[in-house]
């Protein structure tokens, strides 16, 4: 709801022009000490927020809709705001109101929009979790080229990548970017922040970054194409226009190739809860599962690491040596992780110094971090073992000299100081001697409070009387109702200045000039602190670079660290990744599972796996429930942990570098894209056959499932097919219907393994061990009556289940026409899908470009195309 200014209040009028300026921002407007919400912004924030929707005034006649939050409690409920996708512009009052009121009685304070809140631009501790990145990603795309630049702005780290078109989603459901920008027409995803696309073009964004970082071309950052230029571009745009202006300290970029880390789609991640579970929790997930970092850093390390496994397999060996020498040392190890639970969070201190949003608490963050690290380093560089592996001896070398750092902000501070710095407190005494003389000229004033409070009590008689402070009197005398007549006369020497129930309010003039020292000396102590902090914010950014590598340092011991304690405790071995293509696993566990297991004291039964190249298929067979997701899922997990640089769940595992990873373990209905479950399957299984190579790593489960049992076994014999003949990757392919156990007779590269099963006394027993061989059957009733299904149902399926047995004991089963069949590479090119040029020509018309000369031609030709009939 707007209105022309001039037939709006001053106040409101100021409140319009505001919100003009934050278009579809809900705006927080600063009132006194609440943030207030008026018209359709107050209605959308109270029914998210589920506070009160009052009223205040009228606009054109019409009440006016309003809500509020106090001041103390913003960040609260800005958190719910954002998760509730709003994004937020904060309108502050720019100048004191004593100058407002210089203008004139009714002048309006004046305020303007410093800020606005998104998702992928928050900074605050309260706003964020601190063991996961809030990524804010740009797309952009030039020609055929697409460039992804994405950057964490509570810790200023800036990441550049060029990509195929089809590979975006896959490397967005990595970064898991809490906003994503795109321009108008561009790729992106459906809920991407869409700006005009003159803001996505090339030229410029090379030009912002190469000002930014004060270089004169890109080539300083390593190979940077135009599309991610344009990417970079956008973001910087963004952040400069949701920061009004100003941007955050970036650190200089670091660029990704596309084949760097292994693929894998969002469908495959949330198959195997890589970094959340079904739920869409951490809980529960194979991030959660191993994390042992104890810094908020560590984890959001921990985390990229497991979103991105390497492929390059000797840095994958690095960080597999410095896992194995923490898990060899465990003093030291046990050592590191002491010391690095007394660290603070550098990087988003350091983030929300560098945003302006910084406090004294933040610069304590940084020297107590700093002393830490030192410390850590100086302990392991005299740890009394063999040689440090490389990684290690890089990550401490990149642990600068802060001795005069942490010695500045030693002596500048107080021990714990306060979050805020406007009401001081926070530097150490003896620091400043000025300072100290202010804070003493202030605590002397108070003594002289005291004094004068007992003075009055004896001059009235008046033993309750006392002298009180609040922000709008400041200093004055209180006294009860009952006993004020005595003060309220002539030449008592008080001044009448408010009268409440049960209590009424004086000043004196003895009383204001001792009120005007003590706020005099209170105002300068504030505004000496405000310099000190000012001052030694600037030190900290002056030395942002080494700070910044020192927090990276103390992030990958923690990650190396957590990562062997892990391995010691469960029982995890150091994979050996190459270049080749094998895959063989002796004794492979699923973590997740084997933890949820050893919680309730029971064991996880491990299984071999070998899918190297004579054996780089299996067809698993066996019944609901015996295993077979599980052990399709843990040898996917056990890759990605491997060339994510951790040991892995397995007596021993070889593994040549898979370059995609595509899960299709269970499906369900897409109902926002009018999918079904059986349509979701096509859709992901058709993603693999498209996108998999040689070198990939595939599982697939009960591919064919959801349609008729022919269409459904015909689908997954092709496929089976395809994956032998045509992709040649290795491949985990489970699966219910038997009759394609006949293929391993015609593809030699297939293996038939089956989780076995027992029967005792009625009742199936469940092994979970993987076994060369096929199921005999799929005990699909067993199943159901351990599911409870009534006596008389399955007394019924029984009877039916016998009678289609016969039935197909006589035909030779599903698959008795199938033994002649030509395999997939044999078989013939599929005949050309007949052409319909009647519907061809319809396709191309476009009605609104057509005279209507041209429309009358038209019709003449569609008819004579129809007459043909071909």
């Amino acid at each position: 709801m707007t209105a022309p200014a001039s037939q709006a209040t001053p106040m409101m009028a100021q409140y319009l022009a505001i919100k003009r300026e934050a278009g579809d921002c809900l705006l927080f407007y600063r009132m006194g000490d609440f943030y207030e919400l008026f018209f359709d912004d107050a209605a959308k924030a109270a029914a998210t927020l589920d506070i009160a929707l009052t009223k205040r005034g009228q606009h054109l006649g019409e009440d006016i809709p309003m809500c509020g939050v106090p001041i103390h409690a913003a960040d609260t409920y800005l958190a719910r705001l954002i998760r509730a996708g709003h994004r937020v512009a904060i309108a502050e009052q720019i100048e004191d109101p004593a100058e407002a009121k210089k203008r004139g009685s009714k002048a309006v304070v004046a305020r303007a929009i410093v800020r606005i809140v998104t998702p992928g631009t928050l900074t605050e501790e309260t706003l964020l979790d601190a063991r996961s990145f809030n990524h804010l990603a740009a797309v952009a795309q030039v020609g055929e080229a697409v460039g992804l630049a994405w950057c964490d702005v509570s810790t200023g780290v800036l990441h550049l990548m060029a990509l195929a078109g089809d590979a975006l989603d896959a490397e967005l459901a990595r970064i898991a970017a809490a906003e994503v920008i795109a321009p108008e027409d561009g790729p992106g995803p459906a809920d991407a922040v869409r700006l005009p696309r003159e803001r996505f073009e090339s030229g410029r964004g090379a030009k912002r970054l190469c000002e930014l970082f004060g270089v004169s071309t890109l080539d300083a950052f390593g190979a940077v194409g135009r599309a991610e230029a344009a990417a970079a571009g956008a973001l910087l745009d963004y952040l400069e226009e949701t920061g009004k202006q100003s941007l955050p300290r970036l650190q200089r970029p670091l660029v990704h190739a596309a084949g760097d880390a292994m693929l894998i789609d969002a469908a495959t991640r949330a198959s195997l809860e890589l970094c959340k579970s079904a739920a869409g929790t951490r809980a529960g997930s194979l991030l959660d599962a191993i994390d042992r970092t104890v810094t908020g850093a560590g984890a959001r390390l921990l985390g990229e690491d497991l979103a991105a496994p390497l492929t390059d397999p000797a840095t994958i060996g690095a960080r597999l040596d410095a896992v194995g020498w923490f898990a060899d040392d465990a003093i030291a190890r046990m050592r590191t992780r002491d010391a690095l639970k007394r660290a603070p969070d550098l990087e988003r201190a350091l983030g929300r110094l560098a945003v302006g949003r910084g406090g004294p608490r933040d610069l304590a963050m940084i020297r107590d971090g700093l002393q830490a690290t030192i410390d850590l380093k100086a302990a392991l560089l005299a740890t009394p073992t063999v040689d440090l592996p490389p990684l290690l001896t890089a990550t401490l070398a990149a642990i600068g000299a802060h001795g005069a750092d942490i010695d500045a902000l030693a002596r500048a501070l107080v021990p714990e100081p306060p979050i805020e710095a406007a009401n001081g407190g926070f530097i150490a005494s003896g620091y400043d001697a000025a300072l100290d003389e202010l804070r003493a000229a202030a605590s002397d004033g108070r003594r002289l409070i005291a004094a004068l409070e007992a003075r009055y009590r004896d001059a009235t008689g008046i033993a309750a009387l006392k002298i009180r402070h609040n922000n709008v009197l400041g200093y004055h005398v209180e006294v009860t109702a009952a006993r004020a007549d005595p003060l309220m006369r002539a030449d008592s020497g008080f001044i009448h200045r408010q009268t409440l129930a049960g209590v009424v309010r004086f000043g004196s003039a003895e009383l204001g000039e001792l009120a005007a020292k003590i706020a005099h000396a209170h105002d300068h102590a504030l505004a000496a602190e405000a310099e000190h902090f000012a001052r030694l914010r600037q030190g900290v950014l002056d030395r942002a670079a080494a700070i910044q590598s020192t927090a990276a340092a103390l992030a990958r011991l923690d990650v190396a660290s957590g990562l062997a304690d892990l391995a010691a405790q469960a029982g995890w071995s150091r994979p050996h990744v190459d270049a080749s293509c094998d895959f063989a696993i002796a004794g492979g566990r699923h973590p997740v599972v084997e933890a949820a297991l050893a919680k309730q004291r029971e064991p996880f039964v491990a299984n071999d796996c070998n899918l190297s190249p004579a054996t780089r298929l299996w067809l698993v067979t066996g019944p609901n429930m015996a295993g077979k997701s599980t052990f399709l899922r843990q040898n996917a997990l056990i890759a990605v942990l491997a060339q994510a640089g951790s040991f892995v769940p397995a007596a021993a595992a070889r593994i040549g570098v898979v370059d995609k990873l595509f899960s299709r373990v269970g499906a369900s209905d897409n109902l926002a894209q009018g999918r079904s479950t059986f349509m979701v399957e096509m859709v992901e299984t058709a993603a693999i056959l498209n996108q998999a190579s040689e070198r990939s790593l595939v599982i697939l489960d009960e591919v064919g499932r959801g349609t008729s049992t022919y269409d459904g076994l015909a689908i997954a014999w092709a496929v089976l097919e395809a994956v032998h003949d045509g992709l040649a990757c290795r491949c985990l392919f489970a699966t219910h219907y038997h009759e394609l156990t006949r293929l391993a007779e015609r593809l030699d590269r297939l293996t038939l393994v089956a989780v076995k099963v027992r029967e005792w006394k009625g009742d199936l027993v469940f092994l979970h061990e993987v076994a060369a061989g096929a199921a005999d059957r799929s005990y699909g009733l067993a199943v159901a009556r351990l599911a409870g299904l009534p006596s008389p149902v399955l007394a019924r399926a029984g009877e039916v289940l016998a009678k289609l047995e016969a039935g197909k004991a006589k035909t030779g089963g599903l698959a008795a026409a199938l033994d002649d069949l030509p395999l997939f590479q044999a078989a013939a090119p599929p005949p050309a899908p007949k052409t319909d040029p009647l519907r061809e020509r319809l396709a191309e018309i476009r009605p609104d470009d057509l005279t209507p000369r041209a429309a009358l031609d038209l019709l003449y030709e569609l008819r004579e195309l129809g007459a043909r009939g071909d």
